[in-house]
């Protein structure tokens, strides 16, 4: 069976799916993030503030959202990759990459001249996917404020 997938921005009514989605991709960090990480999902609130600002995209697939990418605006010139999620059930198909990419390509477009993120080091996939990607870890002398903050309240 063929799936058919699309990277698209969200709509207002895609955002009551997406707890489901981070709940089912949280479990597989089982083992390695804390009890929090697992158990609570982003605020209805802030991912419609995230939609109405063009700053939440969606795997999607038959029109049902099964993977998304969150940013948040911290600087003048760059974002943060706050959440991408893909739900298990459509993992391993490349999905994280198509939108990171989306992202990444929105971002230069829109004149950003960096993109942040925060991982969890210990997960053996996690670190080593987005290295594949591009993105390039900093020692914690090189954070700027807004990095640093993030941090703290993660």
């Amino acid at each position: 069976m063929l799936r058919m997938y699309k990277i698209m921005k969200a709509r207002p009514e895609d955002i009551s799916s997406l707890p489901v989605i981070e709940l089912a991709a949280a479990k597989l960090l089982l083992g390695y993030a804390p009890k929090k990480v697992l158990e609570e999902t982003t605020s209805q609130d802030e991912l419609h503030h995230a939609q109405r600002l063009g700053l939440l995209w969606l795997a999607v697939h038959e029109d049902r959202p099964v993977g998304f990418a969150h940013v948040k605006l911290i600087e003048a010139n760059a974002v943060h990759l706050q959440e991408i999620d893909v739900h298990p059930e459509h993992g391993r198909r490349g999905l994280g990459t198509k939108l990171i990419r989306e992202v990444c390509s929105w971002a230069a477009n829109t004149g950003f001249s960096s993109i942040t993120l925060t991982t969890f080091r210990t997960v053996p996939w996690n670190m080593p996917w987005y290295l594949r990607l591009g993105f390039e870890a900093v020692s914690p002398d090189e954070l700027g404020p807004a990095l640093l903050s993030i941090l703290r309240e993660e």
